[in-house]
């Protein structure tokens, strides 16, 4: 899935993997998340991302309008206000989302798949 730009210069194409890990970044900069989480087929499990591989716990579409969806799948840091963390993340992601590619951030679903003590 892709986003469409058109303007008087020509078309833009942004993929969706670039606005994951974009929305993915802006997501780590916010307070009480410690990062993406991917849950294990096998064991049901949620495991903690690192490097790289951050855009594997988030989930991007844009429909026909333009309109990007993001869904979230994130751990976050033991002894924080789930809800304040959350408004934080996303009220941070689709700030930065829609101004870095001028399309507009329909929904961000966020799905807490667990809790860490940070040191």
């Amino acid at each position: 899935m892709t986003g469409n730009i058109v303007n008087e210069n020509g078309k833009i194409i942004i993929d969706s993997e670039v606005i994951a890990q974009y929305a993915g970044h802006a997501a780590l900069d916010c307070f009480g998340i410690v990062g993406m989480a991917t849950i294990s087929m096998t064991d049901g499990l949620a495991k903690l991302l690192k490097g790289n591989s951050i855009d594997q716990g988030i989930n991007v579409t844009i429909d026909e309008q333009n309109d990007i969806s993001i869904d979230f799948h994130i751990i976050i840091a033991y002894g924080v206000n789930i809800k304040t963390v959350v408004d934080n993340l996303i009220k941070t992601v689709k700030y930065q989302v829609e101004d870095y590619t001028s399309l507009n951030v329909k929904t961000i679903n966020v799905f807490v798949e667990g809790v860490r003590v940070i040191d």
